[in-house]
């Protein structure tokens, strides 16, 4: 596997970091950007090295949408681009040649989705957010006597279940009911717009943050690559950062603590679904979580999908159905367990991000999404829309 000179420790990390364990066996799709046509390619991954296939296949959604993607684009050939190590170097470089391709994120048409309150450690950590209204130092109080009351087995409760609107009963009579565990364990789940189409940062790119936030984190999460039939097809990974004193404040100000300029990463590449990998190993997967700050300040947190409170499938016909249909697709980022409760500046305080904090978010078998937290406000400018691509694609011929 030709991984080139760029597989050199960096802040982005190395080729190898970026790519699954198990690689050369994996069927790895994504887009880059190609200085040549001045637009966007999709391509295929493949013993380390970046084939454009935008002749065969415009764009992502196209390939996303076949009845056999990894069939398909596993035989197929196209113009050789370099070696994912110098694309991945180049993306990341703070003196990016804009001469040479680098890497965008993987999704182009396909909206994005994303569930929220699906494992039950975060579901606390929403409840909390809503008691303290934004604030820290109310967090840990409220934190300890959430749990009292509640109990520690959350996640052996099936949403929507007789057990659970027990437990609702038992919860509204003590007064501690709250529009986080309506989601977190009743029939209906959380599933809300991340972002707008193509504004998806990729990996070895800043995220940002509002630089008015004062409480905010990353969010490790398992993305789904869904058809527009609703069939699921492959998987990234996401960060859907998220500004926790901006939705505790009001969860009617989740549009503003969610979407923002930079706010939605996946990355780096989708895994497309085949005989080594499909849903079930999936469902099986480890995210682990890595924060380093210029501070010296360091997080490590794994989430374990095995322990999500809703199968995806399920969730999956929440998001696409008879009630609601995504004609080019979507990308459904399945929630996280992480709780950002770790001290970092003062104590019971938790943790929120500075500017310059390193987030890692791996799995072995998606690879590593790698970002830097910037404020929202100084991240790049999302400019290149729907129409502008078209308008690519026509000027290349490919419509």
């Amino acid at each position: 596997m030709n991984l080139s000179s760029s597989d050199e420790p960096a802040w982005y990390g190395t080729a190898a970091n970026a790519l699954p364990d198990d690689a050369a066996d994996a069927v790895l799709i994504g887009r880059i950007w190609d200085p040549r046509v001045e637009g966007p390619s999709p391509v295929v991954v493949r013993d380390g090295e970046v084939i454009d296939i935008s002749a065969e296949f415009p764009t992502v959604r196209d390939i996303c949408e076949l009845p056999e993607p990894a069939a398909v684009v596993s035989g197929l050939n196209g113009r050789h681009v370099g070696a994912f190590g110098d694309v991945l170097a180049n993306t990341g470089s703070p003196a990016r040649d804009r001469t040479r391709p680098w890497l965008l994120a993987p999704v182009d048409l396909q909206a994005l989705k994303a569930a929220g309150v699906t494992f039950a450690v975060s579901m606390i950590e929403r409840v909390i957010e809503e008691r303290a209204g934004g604030d820290m130092a109310l967090a840990a109080d409220i934190r300890s006597r959430m749990l009292a009351g509640v109990g520690a087995d959350l996640h052996e409760l099936s949403p929507g279940s007789e057990e659970a609107a027990r437990l609702k009963t038992l919860l509204v009579a003590e007064g501690m009911w709250s529009q986080y565990l309506e989601v977190g364990i009743g029939p209906d789940a959380e599933i809300f717009t991340k972002g707008q189409i193509l504004s998806a940062m990729g990996t070895a790119v800043p995220v940002g943050v509002l630089a008015a936030s004062t409480w905010n984190n990353p969010e490790p999460e398992v993305s789904l690559i869904v058809q527009s039939s609703g069939r699921i097809v492959g998987a990234t990974l996401g960060n859907d950062v998220n500004l926790r004193d901006v939705e505790g404040r009001s969860a009617l100000l989740l549009p503003m603590a969610k979407d923002n300029n930079a706010s939605c990463a996946l990355g780096p590449l989708i895994r497309l679904f085949d005989e080594r990998f499909d849903l079930e190993q999936v469902r099986g997967l480890a995210v682990r979580l890595d924060v380093e700050g210029e501070d010296g300040f360091r997080l490590e947190a794994v989430s374990e999908m095995s322990q999500i409170s809703r199968h995806p499938e399920a969730l999956v016909r929440q998001l696409i159905g008879p009630q609601h249909h995504y004609p080019d697709g979507a990308v459904l980022m399945l929630g996280t367990m992480f709780a950002p409760i770790q001290d970092r500046d003062h104590p019971g305080e938790g943790f929120t991000h500075k500017t310059g904090d390193v987030v890692r978010i791996s799995s072995p078998a998606l690879g590593t999404l790698v970002n830097r937290v910037q404020n929202a406000e100084d991240c790049t400018p999302w400019s290149f829309g729907i129409r502008d691509l078209m308008g690519n694609l026509h000027v290349r011929g490919l419509l």
